[in-house]
C-alpha cells in the first residue's frame, strides 16, 4: 500500500502476473475523513479516477459516534435544538412534537425539490457528492457513520443523484439542490446510473438496497451547506489551470507566426516587476522560444502589440492567483459548513452562519474576470493572424489554398467571428453575482452570498473561453505551417502542434470546423493538455 497525495493505492494478487497486468490491478482510494482532501481529490473522484472509502480508525470512528450520540441523548432530554425540534429558517420558532421529529428531515427534502434549470452533469454531480462526504465525515454535523457509508456507496457504484443546477442564494448554503442528494438517499428521486436518468427506487431494488431513513438532523446536515458551489469551484479551479496553459503555448506560436520579439519576455526585465506567476509566465515563453533564429529576431515595430507583449502581465494574473483560490476552495472543502454544528469533544450544539459562501463567491467571480481577460487576450491575437494587413505576410484569414483556388477560401474568416462572440459573451458573464445579494425566506436569509451562481457564472464564462481557445489551436498552428516553422519550433511548442493536429487538418480548402473545434474542446473536458504537458513536466 502506498499514499500518493490523498490517495492509497492498493494493489491486489500480484503473483503470476506480468507488469502491464499489475498496472491494471492497482486500484486508487482515497481515504475520507481524518486528512484534508485537495481540488485535485475532489477532481479525481468526479472523473472517476478513484474508488472512495472512509477512515477506519477507531478514535475517527467515535468522533463520529459520539456526535450522533449526543444528538439522540438531547432529544431524550427534550432538549431544543434548531432544525431538529424546530422548524427551519423563519420558523425555528415553530415547536416540533417530539413524536413529529424523525419526519422533519425528510419534509426538509421534500419542499425543497423545486430545483429547476439544466440538471448538473455527472461529473459536476460526483464533485457535489465527495465535497458533501467531506464536510459531514469531519464529525461536527452529528450524523450517522451509515449516512457516510451510503454517500460512498454511491460514489462507488456511480448511483448518482440528478441535480438541477438552479435555485440556490448561497445561503443557507445549497439547500435546494442538496435535497437532491438527500431525497435520492430516502428513496424520492432520480439518479445517474449505468448511463441513464432512472429512479433512485430502481436501483435500491436491483442492489437489494433499503432507502435509508433519516436520523434527526441529518436533512439539514446534508442540505444546509456549500457543497455544490464548493465543487463546481474545484473543476473550475482546474480547468482555468488548463486555460493558462494552453493560452500561453498558443502565445508563444503566435510571437513566431507575427514575427514578434521574444525579448519582449526577457529575465532581467521581468525581474523588475516582481509578480511571481507573471514571471513564471514569461519563463515559459522564453523556454518555449528557445532557438537562437527566434531570440535573435526583431520585427520592425521593435514593440510588439499589447496582446502578444503584454500576455504575461494577463495570464499571470491567474497563476498569481493560485495561491489564494486554491486557499478558498480548499479551506471551504474542508470546512463544517452545516448549521447548527454539533460538537463531539465539548457535546455543545453550536448556531452559527458557516453556511454562507462568501469566499467561494469571492474567488468566483474574481475567476472569472481573470479568465474571461484570457478569452479576450485570444481575441486579439486571432484578430492580428488573419488580418493582411497586420500579420506580417500571413494569407488573408490564413487560408492555406493555392493562388489559383485562393479568391473562393476564406479560411478562418467565420472562426474569428465566432471568437468574437464567444469572447464578448464571456466578457458580459464577468458582473459580480456576489453583489447581488435579495433578502429572502421572511427576511431570515436577508443576506446571502450568491456563491453558487458566482460558480455556475465562472463555468459558463470557461466554456466559453474553451471554444476560444480550441479555434486559437487551429489558427496558431495553421500559421506556423504557412511559415513554414515547425521545424524551428522547441520541443514542447511541436508537441503542442502534435496536440493539435490530432483533432484539426491543416486548411486548404473552406470546409465546417465546428466537428473539429468540438473534439479539442471535449479534450480540455477531459484536461489531456494539461495532463500531457504536466506528466512532461
Amino acid at each position: 500500500m502506498r499514499r500518493i497525495s490523498g490517495l492509497i493505492f492498493i494493489s491486489f494478487g500480484q503473483n503470476n502476473v506480468n507488469a502491464s497486468q499489475i498496472g491494471s490491478m492497482i486500484k486508487p482510494i482515497l481515504v475520507v475523513g481524518e486528512q484534508s482532501l485537495s481540488i485535485e481529490d475532489v477532481v479525481a473522484v468526479a472523473r472517476q479516477e478513484c474508488q472512495v472509502a472512509l477512515s477506519e480508525t477507531p478514535s475517527w470512528r467515535e468522533l463520529i459516534q459520539r456526535g450522533a450520540d449526543f444528538l439522540d441523548q438531547l432529544l431524550l432530554d427534550e432538549g431544543v435544538i434548531y432544525g431538529v425540534t424546530t422548524g427551519y429558517g423563519d420558523s425555528c420558532l415553530v415547536e416540533i412534537p417530539m413524536h413529529q421529529v424523525n419526519e422533519l428531515p425528510l419534509h426538509l427534502s421534500r419542499f425543497h425539490g423545486c430545483g429547476l434549470g439544466e440538471n448538473l452533469d455527472l461529473i459536476t454531480a460526483r464533485a457535489v457528492v465527495i465535497t458533501r462526504l467531506c464536510s459531514l465525515a469531519r464529525g461536527y454535523s452529528g450524523v450517522s457513520l451509515s449516512l457516510l457509508e451510503r454517500l460512498v456507496w454511491m460514489l462507488n457504484e456511480n448511483v448518482i443523484p440528478v441535480i438541477p443546477s438552479e435555485g440556490s442564494v448561497g445561503a443557507s448554503g445549497d439547500l435546494t439542490p442538496l435535497s437532491y442528494i438527500a431525497g435520492a438517499l430516502v428513496g424520492e428521486r432520480d439518479v445517474y446510473y449505468q448511463g441513464q436518468i432512472v429512479p433512485i427506487t430502481q436501483v435500491y431494488a436491483e442492489k437489494g438496497l433499503e432507502p435509508l431513513t433519516l436520523r434527526p438532523k441529518e436533512g439539514l446536515a446534508l442540505m444546509n451547506g456549500t457543497a455544490v458551489m464548493t465543487a463546481i469551484a474545484c473543476l473550475n479551479y482546474k480547468k482555468a489551470e488548463q486555460i493558462s496553459l494552453a493560452s500561453t503555448l498558443i502565445t508563444a506560436l503566435n510571437v513566431l507566426a507575427l514575427e514578434g520579439n521574444p525579448s519582449h519576455f526577457d529575465e532581467v526585465l521581468f525581474a523588475q516587476k516582481p509578480h511571481q506567476g507573471q514571471q513564471q509566465i514569461a519563463k515559459q515563453l522564453r523556454d518555449w522560444l528557445n532557438s537562437e533564429v527566434q531570440t535573435a529576431h526583431q520585427s520592425p515595430r521593435l514593440q510588439d502589440r499589447y496582446s502578444l507583449r503584454c500576455a504575461p502581465h494577463i495570464i499571470g494574473v491567474f497563476e498569481d492567483s493560485k495561491t489564494w483560490l486554491r486557499q478558498f476552495i480548499e479551506n471551504e472543502l474542508n470546512s463544517s459548513n452545516d448549521n447548527p454544528l454539533i460538537d463531539p469533544i465539548n457535546l455543545r450544539v453550536l448556531h452559527g452562519g458557516h453556511f454562507y459562501g462568501g469566499h467561494i463567491a469571492q474567488a468566483m467571480d474574481s475567476l472569472k474576470i481573470m479568465i474571461a481577460n484570457i478569452a479576450d487576450l485570444m481575441d486579439r491575437q486571432i484578430a492580428q493572424l488573419v488580418d493582411h494587413k497586420m500579420n506580417h505576410g500571413l494569407p488573408r484569414n490564413l487560408t492555406g489554398s493555392t493562388a489559383e483556388r485562393l479568391p473562393l477560401n476564406h479560411g478562418f474568416k467565420a472562426v474569428q467571428i465566432g471568437v468574437s462572440a464567444w469572447t464578448a459573451e464571456a466578457l458580459k458573464n464577468t458582473l459580480a453575482a456576489s453583489i447581488f445579494s435579495r433578502s429572502t425566506e421572511c427576511h431570515n436569509q436577508d443576506k446571502v452570498s450568491m456563491g453558487t451562481i458566482a460558480a455556475r457564472d465562472a463555468t459558463r464564462v470557461i466554456t466559453l473561453t474553451q471554444q476560444v481557445l480550441a479555434a486559437l489551436c487551429c489558427a496558431s498552428v495553421q500559421a506556423v505551417h504557412l511559415k513554414g516553422l515547425v521545424p524551428e519550433l522547441s520541443p514542447s511548442l511541436k508537441a503542442f502542434v502534435v496536440w493539435t493536429l490530432q483533432s484539426f487538418a491543416l486548411l486548404e480548402e473552406d470546409r465546417p470546423l465546428q466537428t473539429e473545434l468540438q473534439q479539442i474542446i471535449d479534450r480540455f473536458d477531459n484536461f489531456e493538455l494539461l495532463n500531457q504537458f504536466q506528466t512532461k513536466a
